[in-house]
């Protein structure tokens, strides 16, 4: 399905988790991987003294990437390697744009550190703006992760970024011949607890109930097998979807990286930022440029 993956680098050890689970992917799937490292030159400091520090960036760079090419060689893996000057987030988009990548997959933290996780940093601009899937890995040191995937979850409210994000899901499901879980979680926060908040509360039940029904016969449909469904209350989406990937094993989530709370927030704070930042396993965000209402 993703026949070639950009891998953004900088030489950190999240940068690293990073490129040893591309690796994983595309010696299974015979992916071409484009290693890319930017030399940031939007800094004041490199701005104002330029030359010799440019060229010891573009040197660092140079061996940064040499060393993530040697070991994808190591694994029988042709890779594309490319040390770029400019502002980190919109070279990385301009490259994918410009050499038809698939995926791109980053780490959330690099050279930056772990309290600034994601929030700010460029995967967090790469993921807001890319038109093409974003493979994210949270590169902490209790977190172990697997490829292949055996389980892959796709959450959905039914949005059209859902969908989307359900096809791309459907998608890796086949190639990595993995079992597909569907989700709806159903947020109870703001409800109360008389009669007419019962109700309200069944209706978004049986709505939710019937986006997994559909969501499970389009994956059904296209030969994915198996797929199940589920519905969950809570008062919290992202910590419901964490409760489950946990108490089935998922490898991999896909989702939307905007649903039905509309496009001008479609990333920052919403459910797919939490999940992004807090995830213990690679987060596949999906973007649609169609506006929701």
């Amino acid at each position: 399905m993703f026949e070639t993956i950009l891998l953004p680098t900088d030489g950190s050890n999240g940068a690293t988790v990073a490129v040893d689970h591309v690796l994983d992917i595309a010696a299974a799937h015979d992916a071409t991987v484009h290693i890319l490292n930017v030399a940031d030159t939007t800094r004041d400091s490199v701005i104002q003294i330029q030359g010799d520090v440019v060229d010891v960036l573009e040197q660092e760079g140079e061996q940064i990437v040499r060393d993530a090419a040697d070991r994808a060689r190591q694994r029988g893996v042709t890779t594309v390697t490319e040390v770029l000057q400019g502002e980190p987030y919109s070279t990385i988009l301009d490259y994918a744009e410009l050499r038809d990548v698939d995926v791109i997959a980053m780490p959330t933290h690099g050279r930056q550190g772990l309290e600034r996780l994601l929030i700010g940093s460029t995967t967090e601009r790469v993921v807001r703006r890319a038109d093409i899937p974003v493979l994210t890995i949270r590169p902490d040191s209790d977190i172990t992760v697997t490829h292949p995937y055996r389980n892959v979850l796709v959450p959905t409210d039914g949005s059209d970024c859902a969908r989307e994000a359900l096809e791309t899901g459907v998608d890796v499901a086949t190639e990595e011949t993995a079992a597909l879980h569907l989700l709806s979680v159903v947020d109870v926060t703001s409800l109360g607890v008389d009669v007419r908040i019962q109700m309200q509360v069944k209706f978004l039940e049986e709505n939710a109930t019937e986006i997994v029904e559909d969501a499970t016969e389009f994956a059904t449909d296209a030969s994915v097998d198996p797929v199940s469904g589920s519905v969950v209350l809570g008062t919290s989406i992202h910590g419901e979807i964490l409760s489950y990937i946990d108490e089935h094993d998922v490898d991999l989530i896909v989702v939307g990286t905007h649903g039905r709370t509309g496009f001008d927030r479609y990333m920052l704070g919403s459910v797919t930022e939490k999940l992004v930042r807090t995830s213990p396993i690679p987060v596949l965000t999906v973007r649609t440029g169609r506006e929701e209402t």
